[in-house]
């Protein structure tokens, strides 16, 4: 194996370094390009890429999602779907995921 390929192991203890950080950038999941709904939420407590990448992949599996993008910076997370999910849904994701949804940001 090359050192690009390598698996890689992280501790269970925690997603963050002691600064509170381990990825840059946003966290993007798209499941397939279509026409959709676009709402932007906010999300309390995301500090580092492993959070983003938490919300994002339990917010992905509601049906219809078709595309997320989780911003830890600015605690927004931008959520596309075939159709309105409704705010209980993604709440219920959000917290799947050890996260608290504010609500639909401003």
């Amino acid at each position: 194996m090359t050192a690009e390929t390598e698996p890689t192991t992280q501790s269970t203890d925690s997603c963050c370094s002691p600064s509170g950080s381990c990825h840059g950038g946003g966290a993007d999941v798209q499941i397939e390009p279509t026409d959709s709904v676009t709402t932007v939420y906010e999300v309390k407590g995301m500090t580092c890429g492993h959070c983003e990448g938490a919300v994002s992949e339990e917010i992905s599996a509601l049906g219809g999602v078709t595309s997320v993008e989780a911003v830890a910076a600015t605690g927004r997370v931008t959520v596309s779907s075939k159709a309105p999910l409704t705010e209980d849904a993604v709440r219920a994701a959000v917290d799947e995921a050890g996260y608290e949804l504010v609500g639909r940001a401003a």
